[in-house]
């Protein structure tokens, strides 16, 4: 059982996501400053911490210092989405920062990923889909060996026509397939404007062919 040490001063955002994190399976310890968690970390050894960036007693940099020479991964929470801040995060050897509010579905993924991630041992699983690769341990999609940022659902949508190719798909089966961290249904209308943004981001490097009345094919 993974151990997670989570320091958050506000009581309500600690306690949903301690449950989260135990139905996930996750052995989450809730500490809310600097100081309680300076004494869990001397006794206990963490696989993950998920540290907010602003506390009463100081900041979360104070305990990634603490945990610089451990195996600990570290997810930091921020309420202001601060470039510096966020550099330095990753400087200081953060594996992934969330901006608040957040999507609990959106954080769980990103915990499940960081510490498969550190744990070493897991190997990049690979789709490829015309020239397209996709590390989908990282989370990451390339067109020869540059990097294509993609929203969730457009990745989401590359992933259903990277594991179908070749396969005619309706518009009713992706659409079943593919919804918003909120869990709201996307819409027909929606669905034609993400694939219309996929073409545009990978250009050339894969084929959404249209059929028309029914749906998409990817060779």
């Amino acid at each position: 059982m993974k151990q997670i040490l989570l320091v958050e001063d506000d009581v309500m955002i600690a306690s949903g996501l301690v449950y989260a994190l135990e139905n996930e399976g996750y052995a989450p310890t809730h500490c809310k400053d600097i100081d309680t968690a300076f004494s869990e970390i001397i006794t206990n050894k963490f696989d993950l911490a998920i540290l907010d960036m602003q506390l009463p007693d100081g900041t979360g940099f104070d305990i990634s210092q603490k945990l610089k020479n451990t195996d600990t991964a570290i997810i930091f929470l921020t309420i202001v989405d601060d470039e510096n801040k966020i550099v330095r995060a990753f400087d200081d050897g953060a594996a992934d920062y969330i901006t608040k509010p957040f999507r609990l579905r959106e954080l769980l993924a990103r915990v499940k990923r960081t510490l498969k991630a550190s744990g070493g041992a897991d190997k990049p699983e690979l789709l490829f889909v015309g020239n397209v690769n996709i590390d989908t341990t990282a989370g990451k999609v390339f067109v020869g060996t540059r990097q294509v940022d993609l929203t969730a659902l457009e990745y989401r949508l590359l992933l259903i026509f990277a594991s179908n190719k070749s396969r005619l798909l309706t518009r009713t089966q992706i659409l079943e397939n593919i919804w918003d961290y909120g869990e709201h249904f996307v819409e027909d209308n929606t669905l034609t404007v993400y694939v219309k943004r996929l073409r545009e981001k990978l250009g050339d490097a894969v084929k959404i062919e249209t059929v028309r009345g029914i749906g998409y094919r990817v060779d």
